[in-house]
């Protein structure tokens, strides 16, 4: 306790933020790279105007709120206040549209990844550039506002993600990490920064419209983990603690996605590992050794912190249908005058499920809250669907529900694994699915036919992960590389639990994957016949 109060006292810890797509948290951490500290503060993202979107309204009050929690918490456990910090880092869901004209104003609503309105855009570069661009991506989303002759376009001068416009309004830096910048534009592997010849080709693209700005004068600045990317300013200071606590001047790393915190915190930054995320969404990551043999539109190829090529099977839809069931199940239970503890309704229907059929009984389903752009769906609607003869039973109806959440990554994962064949020694789970021990990881060992492992920090996420990389930009030793210093530093005393695939439950989600992938036309028939 001792140890850490003096930590406190003399600027030592260092401070991560993650804005999760339900959650923004701050974890402080120690010189050991422990959490100490946390504060979270619960957001949704709202359907406005068609747009999937949250307001800066939102993103400021959010942040303050996580912010004054830790500061908060770190007072009651330690007796001081937190006014000095050694390092700082920002994080946020990838992807998405931010654009601001010359006086910094937010030209249009922002537009997260969840948004499938930008197919024509993608289908077009991804022609164009021979690279798959999908929808999620800020270039995707800025192309397809152009061809629809947006009025806010010739009044761009600059265009970022939400990580990115975080950090410049707390740095005045207009940067963001390779990470993050590989799911706004390809990156060229050998400079590590946005890919030159690409740029060019999307200005000829655009040429005819005449437009007062070239993309590489509106894109923000690439660099990698380990790098200084900005220093935290006086406003920037009382932006995120409006008290005037929190000192100025805090060196920033650069700003990154949740993909990149995500191979940070698993321990997955080095060729041959992989993690995977579930929760609202589900993204599964493998560092390649080289580069895919063609162009797949179900795989993204983004980089790790450091800019080395990963590709990424990501769903845009996983436990937030699972989790309305779950809601249901526990109005039921009220309704009869039960009380019931969520996290133990939770834990008592995942570990139902693992007494289902290895098929799920014949039952089907799609968590499809939002449009799914791996079974090219621009939107969605939940459906559950049985025939008379289906095993229609609370175990399978659990299973099912499970192997649903991670139909539409395995689709993407099976290219990588049985058509690339990919090497992939194991998988590094984390997010919201493994909370309940052992019950996700079966799942998803079952659907990559590869053993799952949860580290013991897995909880903390990606605000963890960032803090990691504002810990390695304060503490790494000469030339020390950033999977060096995971090792080193981070993971040396780390330990987890892995759970390797049982061949039943490999067979049984195969022949699920078969009847998910035959029902699709029932989707396609929901979401034309069932309106909003």
């Amino acid at each position: 306790m001792d140890k850490v109060k003096a930590a406190i006292l003399a600027g030592q810890t260092v401070l991560g933020i993650e804005l999760g797509s339900t959650r923004i948290k701050a974890v402080l951490v120690d010189q050991e790279n422990q959490p100490i500290a946390s504060g979270s503060h619960d957001w949704e993202n709202r359907y406005v105007d068609q747009i999937w979107t949250y307001s800066t309204e939102e993103v400021w009050r959010g942040l303050q709120d996580s912010y004054q929690k830790l500061a908060a918490e770190v007072k009651d456990k330690y007796g001081v206040g937190l006014k000095r910090i050694g390092a700082l880092g920002f994080s946020a869901m990838m992807h998405g549209y931010m654009v601001f004209n010359k006086s910094g104003e937010l030209l249009v609503p922002f537009r997260t990844w969840r948004n499938n309105i930008t197919e024509q855009a993608a289908t077009a570069l991804t022609a164009l550039f021979q690279y798959n661009i999908p929808q999620r991506w800020s270039i995707a989303h800025l192309y397809q506002a152009i061809l629809n002759n947006e009025s806010h376009i010739s009044d761009i001068d600059f265009q970022t993600t939400l990580a990115g416009y975080v950090h410049w309004k707390l740095t005045g830096e207009k940067v963001l990490g390779v990470g993050e910048a590989s799911g706004m534009f390809p990156i060229d592997l050998s400079t590590k920064n946005f890919n030159a010849k690409m740029i060019s080709q999307f200005n000829q693209q655009v040429s005819d419209k005449h437009l007062p700005w070239k993309l590489e004068g509106i894109l923000p600045r690439v660099r990698l983990a380990g790098e200084e990317a900005g220093r935290l300013t006086e406003e920037g200071a009382h932006l995120l603690d409006p008290t005037g606590e929190l000192e100025a001047g805090i060196p920033l790393c650069p700003p990154e996605g949740d993909a990149g915190t995500g191979m940070v915190a698993t321990n997955s930054v080095a060729k041959r590992t992989g993690n995977v995320s579930a929760g609202t969404s589900v993204f599964a990551m493998v560092v390649l050794e080289q580069e895919l043999s063609k162009v797949y539109p179900e795989i993204d190829l983004v980089t790790t912190p450091t800019g080395h090529l990963v590709a990424m099977a990501h769903a845009n839809n996983c436990t937030s249908d699972l989790n309305a069931w779950v809601r249901l199940f526990a109005e039921y239970s009220e309704a009869i005058g039960v009380e019931v503890n969520i996290n133990k309704l939770y834990e008592t229907l995942y570990h139902k499920a693992l007494q289902g059929d290895a098929d799920g009984g014949g039952l089907l389903a799609y968590g499809y809250l939002s449009g799914e752009h791996m079974t090219h769906f621009e939107e969605g609607r939940p459906l559950f669907v049985r025939t008379a003869d289906s095993r229609f039973n609370l175990a399978n109806f659990m299973r099912t529900h499970l192997y649903a959440a991670l139909g539409a990554m395995k689709i993407g994962m099976d290219i990588l694994l049985k058509q690339e064949m990919v090497k992939l020694e194991e998988m590094h789970g984390h997010g919201g699915l493994f909370k309940t021990k052992g019950v996700g990881q079966r799942m998803m060992a079952a659907a990559l036919n590869t053993p799952v492992s949860v580290m013991e920090t897995a909880g903390e996420g990606g605000a963890w992960g960032i803090a990691i990389l504002a810990s390695y930009l304060m503490n790494k030793k000469e030339n020390e590389s950033l999977d060096q210093f995971l090792t080193n530093s981070v993971f040396v005393e780390q330990t987890g639990n892995s759970v390797k695939p049982d061949p039943d439950d490999v067979k049984g989600f195969e022949q699920f994957i078969e009847r998910y992938k035959k029902g699709l036309p029932i989707e396609r028939a929901a979401i034309d016949y069932l309106g909003e």
